[in-house]
């Protein structure tokens, strides 16, 4: 067993170790978005598919002779495709949705070591099934699982602090080398059994009794076979929608790519070691608390702190994980079905990654696939129940609904300055009424039942609908929620790879206070009024008291300015160019381009020169830089930090050095660090310090005028008399005595940990 153990192990480990490593390496070269981790996640479920796909029919169309050879051969020709260090040529200078860009680029670098690593899992035990015929291997499955979560959480506290990006790609390539020296072991052991006098050349084990070959002979029927494929699926679904909601709050870092997968390969561990861990009455009213706590965050948005969204959202996609996976393994067929039932289990995971990186984008303007996710576990349950004939898990969901009226209220009271938990209470009643009802009916339907005589081992059909009444009340809670009518008119919405665009339109009936606002998921992108006497004023994050505003205003009095914009918003910054100016404002979604020329005209007015160059802000400096063309900006202002994911990569060492090429000898670097979240003014000081720069933190919340939000700005300049001046200084904050200083950001090591609020 020992060559069986080791390979499996080794293989999930690169396997998985593979996955942050490449992510980080193209995240900068496709704008940091959450959406490249999602096209990541679609390609490994897809290849993971296409190497379960292999297993199976590999073992149902080769000997097992044959089968070593073929798969021996496949790993040395993935040897060639070794460093999978992506070449420079891959940076993306797409202005459009790049998701086949970035499956192209994957393909070509990891496409086959990937593959063959994926496969290692189902083949791995099918070939121990036949060195050792009647032993089952289903722990194999979870010590594989074993590999790929300690890879995971290896990787963001270990190997990605040691080491650089190339360091890893090299450790991974001798890593693969090593696991070829394993495979050949494994297929040493099923070649020397195969050759045994009497030993069976069959792929699948000698069966043991005439009651295993019953079994083994037996076709799976097909709910369950669906239910092999939809439970792996809502997972998939579950575990994108639980990060891409992650990434979008806070930032796109390796820390919270591996949390929801971990916690979901985790759930593969603990229900495929033993049946015994995973509990149904305990895990169903967990998943009942657990879903209503999301409700009670989706309710509150922004306004739940950053630490409870974490724990809320991670903590109920574990429990939903060990409902999906927990069932899965109670649906195990024998082991001579092994290769077909984790190729369903595959592709059930590929579908899910398929309708959150793919198909929603495409259907909705909004993030719908949490909800439609918990709706569509909801339904399976329902299914599961009357599957299994389960009293635990109709119980269990019952006394999880109840004990949930009081937690949630419980819980939102903590977050939203509400007058205590009484009045939670009643809001709580009063929002989920329906709910209620449900909840209500199912327990009568339970007392009804007992008083039957239904003992609590046994089963009736009426047990069923308590689940099903909850999972209407579940359904109606969600559906309200993304139905929800928006305060105020919505002229356009858009959904792409960078996420979700609204256009709200304010006060339409008052022609002097009717304004325009840019929404960027919950965050705000700029405003403009709409009467043409107030229609060039600076508005939002960029009033004249801002920090950006000072240090435009500064150059103006000198003359003509030069100056860049990374973000480009509605294009409010174009409200400070004058005649004989530039204007070079960077910006990768094309969407956001679309409405500032046509939602808004900040640009259409602005008399200066104005260039808008569409890509990635660091990497179109870089080419314009090895093109010869440094821009001589007098202010380069960097808006792309405000709240929402932060692009980690327009605030590192490598980064700042692009920059100040790009700067005239007593140019500033303006760089907006309002955050719900994360404390970016020590990371602007460290960057200063390491190159020899002064700064200024400038925060103007002291606005009489509603349309000047109050902002948090950074001035980084080497010219330490413009800071001087009484305007500035007057508004510069104090640096914090007690902050601790930062380590510096660099491509390779980011510590977001150490800056959260």
């Amino acid at each position: 067993m020992l060559p069986f153990a080791l390979s499996i192990f080794t293989g999930a480990f690169l396997l998985f170790q593979v996955q942050p490593l490449i992510g980080k390496y193209i995240l900068p070269w496709f704008g940091g978005s959450p959406g490249v981790w999602t096209t990541c996640l679609l390609f490994f479920q897809t290849l993971l598919l296409g190497g379960y796909a292999y297993a199976h029919l590999s073992s149902k169309l080769l000997k097992p002779r044959g089968q070593t050879v073929l798969h021996l051969a496949l790993l040395l020709l993935a040897l060639a495709f070794l460093p999978i260090t992506p070449a420079e040529s891959w940076k993306s200078r797409l202005s459009g949705e790049p998701t086949l860009h970035i499956l192209l680029l994957l393909t070509a670098t990891i496409g086959l070591p990937y593959f063959v690593l994926s496969a290692t899992g189902p083949l791995m035990q099918q070939w121990f099934s036949v060195t050792r015929p009647g032993v089952s291997p289903y722990r194999l499955y979870a010590l594989s699982n074993i590999g790929s979560l300690l890879a995971l959480l290896s990787y963001p506290i270990f190997f990605e602090v040691k080491f650089s990006r190339q360091e890893q790609a090299v450790m991974w390539s001798v890593g693969l080398g090593g696991f070829v020296l394993l495979a050949a072991w494994s297929a040493r052991q099923v070649w020397r059994h195969t050759a045994a006098p009497g030993a069976s050349s069959d792929s699948g084990p000698t069966l043991s009794s005439p009651l295993s070959a019953l079994s083994a002979s037996a076709p799976p029927l097909r709910r369950d076979q669906l239910l092999w494929i939809a439970l792996p699926a809502i997972a998939s679904v579950l575990l994108l929608a639980t990060t891409n909601k992650l990434c979008q709050e806070v930032a796109v870092i390796p820390f919270l790519w591996v949390l929801p997968l971990a916690l979901y390969l985790l759930t593969f561990v603990i229900c495929f070691d033993h049946a015994r861990w995973y509990h149904r009455g305990s895990f169903a009213a967990l998943l009942a608390i657990g879903i209503a706590c999301v409700c009670a965050l989706l309710e509150a948005g922004s306004d739940a702190p950053m630490k409870l969204q974490i724990a809320g959202y991670s903590g109920t996609l574990f429990v939903a994980c060990m409902i999906c996976h927990g069932e899965l393994y109670q649906l195990k067929p024998p082991p001579p079905q092994l290769t077909s039932y984790f190729l369903f289990i595959s592709a059930g995971g590929a579908l899910g990654g398929l309708l959150v990186a793919v198909v929603a984008p495409a259907v909705f303007n909004e993030y719908l696939e949490l909800e439609l996710g918990f709706i569509a576990l909801g339904i399976a349950f329902v299914a599961l129940c009357f599957r299994h004939r389960s009293r635990a898990l109709a119980l269990g969901a019952v006394v999880g609904a109840l004990s949930a009226t009081f937690v949630v209220p419980a819980l939102s009271s903590t977050f939203d300055g509400s007058d205590g938990l009484l009045a939670e209470l009643l809001k709580f009643y009063r929002i989920h009424a329906v709910t209620l009802c449900f909840s209500v009916l199912a327990v009568l339907a339970c007392v009804f039942d007992f008083r039957r005589g239904v003992s609590v081992a046994g089963w009736r059909h009426t047990l069923g609908l308590p689940v099903a009444c909850l999972v209407v009340g579940l359904g109606y809670t969600f559906v309200r929620q993304m139905t929800a009518v928006e305060p105020v008119a919505v002229l356009r919405a858009f959904r792409n790879f960078y996420g979700t665009l609204k256009v709200l339109n304010y006060s339409p009936l008052d022609p002097t206070e009717n304004y325009h606002l840019l929404m960027h998921g919950a965050t705000t992108h700029g405003l403009q009024f709409v009467a043409p006497e107030r229609a060039f004023m600076p508005t939002s994050y960029y009033g004249t008291t801002s920090g950006v505003g000072l240090a435009l205003n500064h150059f103006t009095d000198l003359g003509k300015k030069r100056f860049g914009v990374v973000g480009l918003g509605t294009g409010s910054l174009a409200a400070y160019g004058k005649a004989g100016d530039s204007l070079r404002l960077y910006e990768i979604n094309p969407a956001v381009e679309r409405l500032a020329r046509t939602s808004f005209s900040y640009l259409a007015k602005c008399p200066a020169q104005v260039d808008v160059v569409m890509g990635d802000a660091r990497l179109e400096m870089e080419r314009e830089l090895a093109a010869g063309h440094p821009q001589a900006f007098d202010v380069l202002a960097l808006d792309a930090f405000s709240s929402d994911a932060i692009p980690v990569h327009l605030l590192t060492q490598e980064a700042f050095a692009t920059y100040l090429k790009h700067l005239t000898p007593g140019g500033v670097i303006a760089i907006h660090i309002s955050n719900r979240y994360l404390d970016l003014q020590p990371v602007v000081e460290r960057l200063a310090q390491h190159f020899g720069l002064a700064t200024a933190c400038i925060s103007d919340d002291t606005e009489e005028d509603w349309w000047v939000y109050s902002t948090t700005w950074m001035l980084v300049t080497n010219d330490r008399a413009l800071l001087a001046r009484p305007e500035i200084a007057a508004v510069t904050i104090a640096p914090k005595k007690d902050a601790r200083p930062a380590a510096l950001w660099t491509d390779d090591n980011a510590n977001l940990y150490s800056i959260m609020k």
